[in-house]
């Protein structure tokens, strides 16, 4: 049985584009993935991909044909709770657009830090690809692990617009034990770091396509029936901070005090596209830039639009 996403894991999704799942994979996984991904006792990229057991697979291949049952990486997508999530996010079925082994040597003070970066360049679409980043060691802090910030994976940008832009307040580091995965929305802003330890750093990257309508593919048993508006900006008590509005409506550090707020709406719009609800509103954020009454008039000059005379009813 599939151990599928709960409403409040779907919602910080919506909210900051990925769910982190720290030090869940097994051991034996992991030592099997580093042994097929040509061991940590190499010098150079090249060394490493001609010993790699890691298969080549075409875009578009399925998931679960791509991968042996028997490997490492066939094991990984089989647990219960893996496919779980992969399927909350974008359904049975999904397709490798592609994957690839980040590798990192040890450079000391010589090597380099990624530029910021999304994957996705001006991609504008409701429809979302994940990337599952797994770590399969533990990686320090002097590793250079992978950065991103949570949040940005709404905003439409091209990459190199964003590449000048090294730290950006409220971006966090892997810093995790082996066995870590991150399943994140295509849009999120990452780069990698710098190598500045004695150890070949790993990630590994699997990029998905959906073949289903991405709507309540979680576990929606826990989604409350009344997602009704509640009072805001005057309110007595203290909120429930698990609610689902309190969720989508929860800024991060990179936020501008009134452009910041964009993002609010834009979460509403992607829960709405996974909730089925085009109604839905997280404390009237939406609603109150989509309140466009007409007037007689208008409402008049559209029904003689539509090839009726107002008042009058089509055949």
């Amino acid at each position: 049985m599939l151990d599928r996403l709960n409403s409040k894991q779907m919602a910080s999704f919506a909210a900051r584009g990925l769910l982190r799942f720290d030090g869940r994979v097994p051991q034996d996984i992991n030592e099997l993935f580093i042994d097929e991904a040509g061991g940590r006792n190499l010098s150079n990229y090249a060394e490493l991909m001609a010993n790699s057991r890691i298969p080549e697979v075409p875009a578009g291949t399925g998931l679960m044909e791509a991968y042996a049952s028997d490997t490492a990486l066939g094991r990984l997508v089989r647990l219960p709770w893996v496919r779980g999530a992969i399927e909350s996010l974008v359904g049975p079925g999904s397709l490798i657009d592609h994957h690839f082994l980040h590798v990192l040597m040890p450079s000391g003070e010589r090597g380099t830090t990624q530029h910021t970066h999304q994957d996705s360049t001006i991609d504008p679409r409701l429809t979302f690809d994940i990337q599952i980043m797994y770590f399969p060691h533990q990686v320090t802090p002097e590793m250079g692990g992978t950065r991103y910030v949570p949040g940005t994976h709404l905003r439409v940008v091209s990459e190199m617009a964003i590449a000048r832009y090294q730290n950006i307040a409220g971006q966090e580091h892997v810093v995790c034990p082996a066995g870590t995965l991150i399943f994140a929305h295509h849009g999120l802003w990452h780069g990698g770091g710098r190598n500045r330890s004695d150890r070949v750093r790993f990630m590994f990257k699997i990029r998905l396509n959906p073949t289903v309508r991405q709507q309540r593919l979680w576990d929606t048993s826990d989604l409350p029936e009344d997602l009704a508006q509640r009072p805001i900006f005057h309110v007595k008590g203290r909120r429930d901070p698990d609610h689902i509005h309190s969720i989508l409506t929860r800024g991060e550090r990179w936020f501008e005090n009134d452009t910041g707020r964009i993002e609010y709406i834009n979460r509403i719009r992607f829960w709405r596209f996974l909730l089925g609800d085009e109604s839905f509103d997280a404390d009237y954020w939406a609603t109150r830039v989509e309140n466009e009454p007409l007037s007689a008039a208008q409402s008049g000059s559209l029904g003689n639009m539509s090839g009726n005379a107002p008042g009058t009813s089509g055949n």
